[in-house]
């Protein structure tokens, strides 16, 4: 059986003919209140993402995400493989907050605060706008020949494009290994860094091909956030939709004409200008309603505003609305649903605040060395061999360190270290002895209680297990 016309966009996405052939969208410029919101909100968030790596707080980058070493940074608070609970649960938080705002405000992150949006709209494509002009423009400039016109236009686009790309991968770059080791790069050239500056240009490369040519193709096929969209949003959402009753009506959707009663004449309000269309940057008809390809950019708002105003009927046609409000009138309401998500968000950053406040800023590891039994000393000496790791997760260094017995009488004796200390966001490791005596023991696995002292101050304590004589078992 044939879908009617007016369902095949059901079948397939807005990108793609009807070959199976990428089919280019030439967005036309959007232009109004909601897209001045936008842009205000995307540059500060682009100078939010071009400044973060390189702002400091207590010493520490503000965002770091070094997976080579396993050290991130998150908002000042350095995270060590030792911390990976918690930067998970950081993680956990963010996307909890994301399926929150989605099922009340559906897609509204991709299209205000996702970098590939930002980038996309308020970065490249003001750059085509710049260079080759509205849609007009550039769909004539693409089926024109290639001449010096052409080529002047297309190779200074692309140059500019190459050159946003190699920054974006630069900050990428000072994401991953930090800021400081990015300026260390930069001061000694690409000559004495080959194989990180060829990494760069392959980041570069990546970028350059999703903004230059894979474009929406990103949120439409490689993204999978939009396909959340079936399971999380409901009829109580708040998505950008076009209001059908409104717009239909009895009598259908029809082209203006000066001094008609559209009232009287039955028919609906959306005069069937196809500005929603053409200012779409994925390509689709918001008339159709929710759709995969939507990024809630609110491009179509802004031009199906204007043409109502310019036709003198009232603006909203396209608005933020649920599907409820439209079809019964029914208000947006913060039901149960959205009170669980907010409860299990309030849980959770509950607990990684407390977490992060009881976190200590260095921390001790003392474990017997694998496979070491007990050594039998003089004097009724009990002696075990361990090794120990100290991180400092501060940004100062940390001297004069050395070990106490808590919990026992006893001694602790490091291994080719006199003077013990830990460089600031290192650690430090190495092997100890630890000596009980016998008539100490009171079973053949006592847990030991031991202090790190910097000087007189006591930084950090931790336990470990010290094996001693089966025959003082269960004295």
């Amino acid at each position: 059986m044939e879908t009617p016309d007016n369902e095949t966009f059901r079948d397939s996405i807005g990108t793609i003919n009807e070959e199976g052939k990428r089919s280019w969208v030439y967005p036309k410029k959007p232009d109004g209140k909601y897209y001045d919101y936008r842009k205000i909100v995307s540059y500060v968030l682009l100078i939010f993402l071009i400044s973060a790596p390189f702002i400091k707080i207590n010493g520490n980058q503000f965002l770091m995400f070094n997976v080579l070493e396993r050290r991130f940074n998150i908002f000042g608070f350095p995270f060590w493989p030792q911390d990976f609970h918690l930067f998970v649960l950081s993680m956990i938080i963010g996307v909890v907050f994301i399926l929150f705002f989605t099922v009340a405000f559906g897609r509204i992150f991709c299209g205000w605060i996702c970098p590939q949006t930002i980038f996309m709209e308020m970065v490249f494509r003001r750059v085509e706008y710049w260079i080759e002009g509205d849609r007009g423009k550039q769909m004539r400039l693409d089926k024109q020949k290639w001449d010096a016109q052409k080529i002047r236009k297309k190779v200074s686009k692309w140059f500019i494009f190459f050159l946003i790309s190699f920054l974006i991968a630069n900050v990428f770059l000072a994401y991953l290994i930090g800021s400081d080791q990015l300026m260390r790069y930069v001061i000694e050239g690409p000559g004495a860094n080959l194989n990180t500056f060829i990494s760069l240009l392959i980041f570069t490369g990546v970028f350059y091909f999703v903004f230059a040519w894979f474009r929406e193709q990103v949120c439409v096929i490689a993204c999978p956030y939009g396909r959340l969209q079936g399971v999380l949003l409901d009829k109580k959402s708040i998505v950008v939709a076009y209001d059908y009753k409104r717009g239909e009506k009895e009598k259908g959707r029809a082209k203006f004409k000066k001094n008609e009663d559209r009232e009287a004449s039955g028919k609906g309000d959306c005069i069937d200008c196809f500005q929603c269309v053409q200012v779409c940057p994925t390509g689709i008809d918001i008339r159709n309603g929710t759709q995969l390809e939507c990024v809630n950019c609110t491009a179509c708002m802004d031009a199906c505003d204007h043409m109502m105003e310019k036709v003198g009927l009232p603006k909203g046609l396209i608005r933020y609305a649920s599907e409820e409000n439209i079809a019964e009138k029914k208000p947006f309401k913060f039901n149960a649903r959205l009170k669980g998500y907010s409860a299990v968000l309030f849980i959770l950053i509950g607990v990684l605040v407390g977490m992060l406040f009881l976190r200590n800023d260095v921390e001790a590891r003392i474990l017997r060395l694998p496979g070491q039994l007990y050594e039998r000393k003089d004097n009724n000496i009990i002696s075990n061999v361990y090794t120990y790791k100290l991180v400092n997760k501060t940004t100062r260094n940390i001297e004069d360190i050395h070990f106490k017995l808590l919990s026992h009488d006893g001694t602790i004796e490091l291994v080719s270290v006199k003077d013990l200390d830990v460089p600031k966001q290192e650690l430090s490791e190495g092997t100890l002895f630890i000596e009980l005596n016998e008539g100490a023991l009171k079973s053949d696995h006592e847990r030991l209680k031991i202090g790190i002292y910097s000087g007189d101050q006591l930084i950090e304590t931790t336990k470990t297990s010290f094996l001693g004589p089966r025959s003082f078992s269960g004295r």
